[in-house]
């Protein structure tokens, strides 16, 4: 029977003590690990096992696939379960008691696998299993991280504009360069998700960290194809508010620049209150000015408002970080039974 086991400790602890194996802390005999988060995607679940699994299977390679359950409320997890019923020697299923979010279901999946090699992917099917290949063969040529960009993009014209200017927004504040960081399609050496890993953050961008880590990154192109059902689970508000997270997790560019534009805006506003006191004493009072200063008074109080909103976004961070929250917590995992009998033994 599967193993059950749940705790209540931040992912880091989680790694360090849930034992997963003895072989995970020494050699391990995985080559490959698929790590798949899954939110509500029962539509699409059993077209990505019939297409998933081939393509493992016809690398020659020992893999397993990791599913990782992010609270799903349909019958997701039911379908994990059984897939890991007909395929037990190389299904991992990690099912999570709530809603973490995608990236902490990542890092959920990256510390139950075992593979020396890890791949993500989207379990919507828009990033074709049959490039896992591709990614791999980059690997073979030395590189311990490859990222991928979609090569004929199928979302709407909007979504398509709003991630190249986001993507270019964030690459001009963090210098770290992805030219397509929504596509999770990506393979990581062993050493880069275990540095990834002991990375002491509560909210975390998986692959910028891993780009930082990495010695010798590269990018491959990859197709794209529409979403095989369902719904996306990034609006556009979502991928607003993930870019903005990246460039406050990654760098302090957005505070520098706030405070050069809060000394222009001050040095700006004393010039014109000189302006204004001059004025008045060569002309004399008068009231025609009344909306410009309201207006300037608007923006300048705007400025303001949003100057805090970032101040709040970085202590947010800070406070976030300070509580020591697990940033997700594990219902039921079950092992490939194959690895399961190593470890009773």
């Amino acid at each position: 029977m599967p193993t059950l086991i749940s705790y209540a400790v931040p992912w880091v602890s989680c790694w360090e003590t849930e034992d997963l194996s003895e072989t995970k802390k020494q050699a391990t005999s995985v080559e490959l690990s698929v790590v798949i988060p899954v939110y509500n995607e029962e539509a699409v679940l059993k077209q990505l096992f019939d297409r998933l699994y081939p393509v493992l299977d016809g690398l020659g390679v020992a893999y397993e696939a990791v599913f990782v359950d992010d609270g799903s409320r349909d019958r997701s997890a039911t379908l994990m379960r059984r897939q890991h019923e007909l395929r037990p020697e190389v299904t991992r299923v990690v099912i999570l008691r709530s809603n973490a979010g995608q990236h902490a279901a990542i890092m959920a999946g990256f510390a139950a696998s075992e593979g020396n090699r890890l791949v993500t992917l989207d379990a919507d099917l828009q990033n074709p299993p049959e490039e896992i290949p591709r990614l791999l063969a980059q690997m073979d040529q030395g590189h311990d991280y490859v990222g991928s960009i979609r090569r004929r993009r199928q979302d709407s014209w909007w979504r398509d504009l709003a991630s190249k200017a986001m993507n270019a927004l964030r690459e001009r504040i963090t210098r770290i360069q992805m030219t397509d960081q929504g596509c999770m399609l990506r393979a990581y050496d062993r050493a880069i998700v275990d540095a990834v890993l002991s990375s002491d953050e509560a909210h975390t961008f998986i692959p910028a960290l891993a780009y930082i880590y990495a010695a010798n990154p590269t990018e491959v192109e990859v197709e794209h194809a529409q979403r095989a059902a369902g719904e996306s689970k990034y609006p556009l508000y979502k991928l607003i508010h993930l870019n903005f997270d990246l460039m406050t997790g990654f760098s302090l560019v957005p505070l520098q620049v706030f405070s050069l534009v809060g000394i222009g805006i001050a040095l700006a506003s004393f010039a014109f209150v000189i302006f204004l006191a001059i004025r008045r004493l060569v002309v004399g009072p008068e009231v025609e000015g009344v909306f410009t200063l309201f207006g300037i008074l608007f923006f300048l109080a705007g400025v303001i408002l949003f100057g805090i909103g970032l101040l709040g976004e970085y202590v947010g961070r800070i406070y976030e970080h300070s509580r020591g929250r697990p940033n997700y917590l594990v219902r039921e995992h079950l092992r490939p039974r194959s690895h399961s009998a190593e470890s009773a033994t």
